[in-house]
């Protein structure tokens, strides 16, 4: 009877601590849940924001309702119309594309270098390459300047251009990736009698997919909101990109907030599509550059 009475007790305390555990593990879900949710809303916010200020007339910009009071398309139809911002919009869709094949290309080719070529020095220049990555580009701007003005590249495309075509970032993940590459099938083709251009063309590219991937949409990115060396180095309003446009939407007394956020609106549109569609490239890309790294 004593046995029974200690079995029941034990059966007891065992289902009264797996219940524990489970609460304080549903507990434990629930606020990463809330954690997240909140997370959500304050990154969702500014984009709720702009799209309310591009719907409202200029008297009810600075009235931070959500819902407009009297919503309105006219600040679509007057960008829309507007002939400069389609001029602004064709720069930065050439200047994103043209700096990201040049540093997807360039990057890939020097992490690739780095990787898989043994020669002395090759990680002093690893090391100073990224040692790149921990200067302000504010404090970059200066010399950049002066070099564009010397070579005469001021309000050009190549002068907005160049401090971007290849990146320390991107070697590095390039690199990373790279290292995952067997060596085993480079020697394959070198058997084969390819050279080595044609070796990381056709054999190591191909298996790092994910991280050309990755890396051109940070970079399309990162040049489509580019805003700070396009304004310094642009002097004419023909050669502004769009989000150096969108900042001259205005006059000297008064800022035309309605109609910059309506730009701005308009601009996210493409860095959302690329951002849904190559979404799972991003993840994939980050997530096993971490785990290489």
């Amino acid at each position: 009877m004593a046995s029974q009475d200690i079995a029941v007790k034990a059966s007891t305390d065992a289902l009264f601590s797996g219940s524990s555990r489970n609460s304080r593990r549903n507990m434990g879900q629930f606020i990463r849940w809330v954690l997240l949710f909140g997370g959500g809303i304050l990154m969702v916010m500014p984009i709720v924001f702009m799209i309310s200020t591009s719907l409202k007339f200029p008297f009810e910009v600075y009235n931070l309702n959500l819902i407009p009071e009297e919503p309105t398309i006219e600040n679509y139809t007057y960008v829309l119309e507007d002939g400069r911002f389609y001029g602004w919009f064709i720069n930065s869709l050439v200047i994103a594309i043209l700096t990201t094949v040049s540093a997807v290309f360039f990057d890939a080719l020097v992490g690739y270098a780095l990787c898989k070529f043994k020669f002395p020095g090759r990680y002093l220049v690893f090391i100073a390459i990224l040692s790149t990555l921990m200067i302000p580009t504010e404090m970059l701007v200066i010399p950049w300047y002066l070099m564009s003005k010397s070579f005469g590249w001021l309000d050009t495309y190549w002068g907005i251009m160049f401090p971007g075509v290849m990146t320390a970032f991107g070697t590095f993940l390039m690199k990373q990736f790279f290292e995952t590459v067997p060596d085993d099938f480079l020697e394959a083709a070198r058997i084969d009698g390819l050279n080595e251009f044609q070796i990381w063309w056709q054999v190591a590219m191909p298996l790092v997919r994910p991280a050309l991937a990755a890396l051109a949409i940070f970079v399309f990115l990162g040049n489509w909101t580019a805003f700070i060396w396009p304004l310094i180095v642009t002097n004419s309003a023909e050669m502004y990109t769009l989000p150096v446009g969108l900042s001259s939407f205005g006059d000297e007394v008064d800022v035309a907030w309605e109609l910059i956020m309506t730009g701005a609106a308009i601009s996210t549109l493409p860095t959302l599509v690329v951002f849904l569609i190559f979404q799972r490239f991003i993840i994939r890309g980050v997530v096993m550059a971490g785990l290489k790294g």
